[in-house]
This record gives structure tokens, C-alpha cells and sequence, in this order.
């Protein structure tokens, strides 16, 4: 690697693994590619088809070969079963086997990790050892089949000396079922604007709403367009966009008993539905906020917005839309305090060039005001963040990431002015980090990419995967990063 300060090379090297698998509700014919129809009909006809003889066989063989990687599985394809149970006759019975060979069938394998294991971000651990040691959550992007991403967790250990430990992940990993969260009025406002929804229904369903309103609040206003359907324009599409929008809103729960690392957050919305990617997290450090907070892209197969992730615990887990101009597109990456009394974040919104942004409940970003263009060659195709702001005295640290020749990302920094962050008081005129020989290849070439780092002490512990494949950590001082740093030579915008 190509360093403008020292860099140590801590050893640490996480590769896919194509053994941590979950289980999916799987519907022949509406894979992922191809025409998309479903075969759901045919395949259950056949099922019922089979001499009880032949089904008997085929769960023994089924439970052979997966009920002790799965103590669950039974309760499953029960599950699975339920959903397809429509499509039955209502007075059809099926037997214990049949009916667990339904559920089967429209059950698969699914390996989060099959494709690649890349661009991580850390946060320090809520439960820390006392040892005198520090502990980290690492957060990791997973890729599987149809390059569906979803976000995954490791643990891990720091020493005094800089020695760095990530822990064997747990086997076993799972997700966990979504439950419906709040909305906020706010959010639904800016969309559907942004959709160019009627204003005068969405101040009618809005209006009488608290800033915070759940599924039940929400119902009750839309009860109330529907029955005014007959004096107003444009019904349909504000029903339509409102239910899109409040199905993005949601909650997991993970089993005090699981490990962090066997907790697999997967897509849930719409706007999610083909990936959740390269989430940025950050610890809130003023309590005006979560305690912790990650902004990920939500992927849908067409379309990509920002989504909001909190949790206290690692436990429970909250996500949220994010709306206006300055949260549109990817790599949006939160300051982890308030200034001036307002929340701020990096922004990439126009895709090339850095940016800072503004928001008062940290979900709606209106606007953004650039504060870094491509200038070098290593960074001639289009800037961004990798990752959140770190707070030093010398101002705010923020690395980079620069895309040159080849399509090669490179990794950078600059420094921001601790109370105005719209100011750029340094930056690194040579990469930080870029692909060398030994680290170009991988799902995509040529790419050293982070989603945030941590500082400990004069220590930046810097996560960060190599070729969208793997994951590395390196190490090095604040103060030799910072005076390593040039005055920049753009010209500073007002804010």
C-alpha cells in the first residue's frame, strides 16, 4: 500500500464465508433474475401428488441433511407452509410430512456472505472488558446471490500496544422478523413532495398527526381520505405512496441469547428489497440522539435512497427513511455530535464531490453545501466520505475516498473546522491507502474502500476492504496523518 503517513498492516484479514447461510422463503420462478412468473401452483399440485411413501423419504432426507445445522427447522417450513396455504382447497388436510415437505419446497439456502465480505465500518463496543483493553463492534457488508447485500456484525479487541483482534464469528447467524416502528411526519412530508404527491391530501392526512404516529394513528387518517375520495384529486396515488412509504418504517428484535456476530439484519422494506449496502456507523457522543446511529443505501433493483439505522444495544434495531435533497443517493455518513445546535453529515448527494448538510432530527436533509471537488488525479472520477467524521482538536478528520484511473479507489483525509465543518483547513494531497499489487483483485478490482474508522487515543484503527472481497485493518497515528496534511487550494464557499 501506498502510504503518505506510516501505516501498520495489522494482520487481520476477514474473507467470505460461504458456510454462514441463512434460510429464505423461496418462491419457484420468482428468483431474482429470469421472467419472474410463479411456478407456486405446479409445485404445490406435485407435492400433493406424491404417494405418502415417497414424502416420508424425502423429509428424512431433507432432515438429514439440515436439521442440525438448522434446531429450527421444522418451525420454518411450518411457516412456510402457512404462507402458501391460500392456494389450498381450505378442506384439504395434509399430513405432519406432507405439509413440512410443502413448507420445504419453498424453502432455500441462502449464503450472506457467498459473493464477498467488504466495506466495514467500527464503533466501540457497549460492554467494554476493563481490562485495559478496548472492545469494537465492526460492522460488515454482506453479498450473496444476486448480489443482495445485508448487513452483518464481528467483535474484536484492541490493545494498549495496537494489537488487533477480531473474534472467530459465532456459526449459526440468523435474522430476525420486522415489526412495524413509528413514522415521522416530517419524513412522509418531504416525500411526497419529493414524489410531487397532491398537497392538499397530504396536508390532510399529515396535518392532525403528531411529529412521532404509528400504523394505527396513520390508518385512521387515511379511513378519512378514502371516505373523502369523491371531493379530491389524486387519491389513489397519495393511498398508494403513503403505504409504500410506511412499510419502510420498521423494528427488529434479536434474542438476548444470540451472539452480536450471529445477527444478520436483511432487507425488510421495498425501497430495500435487493440490498442493504455499506452502512456507516457512528456513536452519538452528546446525547441528543441514539446512541448509536448507521446510515446505509437502501436498494431496491432500480432505485437507491438513504435509510436510517439506531439501536442502544445491538439488540433492537430501528430503520427509517431519510428525505430531502442532501439524502438522496449513496454514502451518507452522520457527525457523531450536534454544531451550532443542529445535527450535521457528510453528503455525496450529486454523486462526485463532498459535501456538508444539515438536519434538526437527523432524517431530513434539505439541502447540502460542497466543500471538496476532485482536483487530483487519484481522485479525478468522483470524491466521497468513508465514513463519519472523528473529532480531534485539530478539527474534524474525515477520510476519503478518491476514484482515478481504472476506476481505482483510493483512500484519503482532510481536516474540517471543529465549528464550522462547511471549512476545510487541510487535506492529504497523496492517498493514504490505494491498491497495490497485492490488493487489487476481488469482486471489484482495484478498490480500497471504508464506511468508517475509530479513534482511539493517537490511534486510527482503519478498517477496510480490499477489491469489494475481503476486509483488512491498519493502524496509524492521528498526529503524524494530521501534519501530514497541505492547506487545501480550493476556494471555500459560504455556507
Amino acid at each position: 500500500m501506498l502510504a503518505a503517513v506510516p501505516v501498520v498492516d495489522t494482520g487481520v484479514d476477514l474473507t467470505p464465508d460461504r458456510g454462514r447461510t441463512i434460510n429464505r422463503f423461496f418462491v419457484p420462478g420468482k428468483e431474482d433474475v429470469g421472467p419472474g412468473d410463479s411456478r407456486a401452483a405446479p409445485v404445490i399440485e406435485r407435492i400433493r401428488g406424491l404417494s405418502d411413501a415417497a414424502v416420508v423419504v424425502a423429509m428424512r432426507d431433507v432432515d438429514s441433511r439440515f436439521a442440525d445445522q438448522y434446531p429450527a427447522l421444522q418451525e420454518m417450513f411450518e411457516h412456510h407452509a402457512a404462507l402458501v396455504a391460500p392456494r389450498l382447497d381450505p378442506h384439504t388436510e395434509l399430513s405432519t410430512d406432507r405439509r413440512l415437505l410443502l413448507g420445504a419446497a419453498f424453502t432455500h439456502e441462502y449464503s450472506i456472505e457467498g459473493a464477498a465480505l467488504c466495506n466495514p465500518s467500527i464503533v466501540l463496543h457497549p460492554q467494554q472488558p476493563g481490562t485495559g483493553d478496548t472492545a469494537f463492534v465492526l460492522s460488515v457488508r454482506g453479498i450473496g446471490e444476486g448480489h443482495r447485500s445485508s448487513i452483518g456484525f464481528r467483535t474484536g479487541t484492541i490493545t494498549s500496544d495496537g494489537k488487533v483482534t477480531v473474534d472467530v464469528p459465532a456459526a449459526l447467524p440468523g435474522t430476525a422478523p420486522a415489526t412495524p416502528a413509528n413514522h415521522h411526519r416530517s419524513v412522509l412530508r418531504l416525500k411526497l413532495a419529493e414524489l410531487d404527491d397532491d398537497h392538499e391530501n397530504a396536508a390532510f392526512v399529515l396535518g392532525p398527526l403528531p411529529g412521532q404516529f404509528d400504523d394505527a394513528e396513520l390508518e385512521r387518517r387515511l379511513a378519512a381520505l378514502r371516505a373523502d375520495a369523491a371531493t379530491r384529486n389524486h387519491t389513489d396515488t397519495t393511498l398508494a405512496n403513503l403505504d409504500h412509504l410506511a412499510r419502510c418504517s420498521y423494528q427488529v428484535t434479536f434474542p438476548e441469547s444470540t451472539d452480536l456476530s450471529q445477527r444478520v439484519l436483511w432487507p425488510h422494506s421495498p425501497t430495500e428489497s435487493h440490498g442493504m449496502e455499506d452502512a456507516r456507523f457512528v456513536e452519538i457522543v452528546d446525547a441528543s440522539g441514539p446512541r448509536y446511529c448507521a446510515t446505509y443505501t437502501a436498494f431496491d433493483g432500480i432505485n437507491v435512497m438513504q435509510n436510517l439505522l439506531t439501536t442502544e444495544d445491538f439488540l433492537t434495531f430501528t430503520v427509517s427513511p431519510m428525505a430531502g435533497a442532501a439524502a438522496r443517493g449513496k454514502g451518507l455518513a452522520l457527525f457523531p455530535r450536534r454544531v451550532g445546535g443542529r445535527f450535521v453529515a457528510l453528503s455525496r448527494a450529486d454523486r462526485e464531490t463532498n459535501s456538508i448538510a444539515y438536519s434538526d432530527d437527523l432524517r431530513c436533509w434539505d439541502s447540502s453545501q460542497t466543500i471538496q471537488t476532485p482536483q487530483r488525479a487519484w481522485e479525478i472520477v468522483q470524491l466521497g466520505n468513508c465514513g463519519s467524521p472523528i473529532e480531534t482538536p485539530d478539527g474534524w478528520l474525515v477520510l476519503t475516498h478518491g476514484v482515478g484511473a481504472m476506476r481505482t479507489y483510493s483512500i484519503g483525509a482532510m481536516l474540517l473546522d471543529l465549528d464550522e465543518p462547511h471549512r476545510v483547513v487541510a487535506a492529504l494531497e497523496q492517498p493514504l491507502l490505494t491498491p497495490d499489487r497485492d490488493h487489487r483483485h476481488g469482486y471489484v478490482p482495484n478498490v480500497v474502500y471504508s464506511c468508517g474508522a475509530l479513534a482511539i487515543g493517537d490511534r486510527l484503527v482503519l478498517p477496510y476492504g480490499v477489491g469489494d472481497q475481503t476486509i483488512s485493518i491498519a493502524t496509524l497515528s492521528i498526529r503524524e496523518l494530521v501534519d501530514a496534511m497541505g492547506t487545501p487550494v480550493i476556494e471555500q464557499l459560504p455556507i
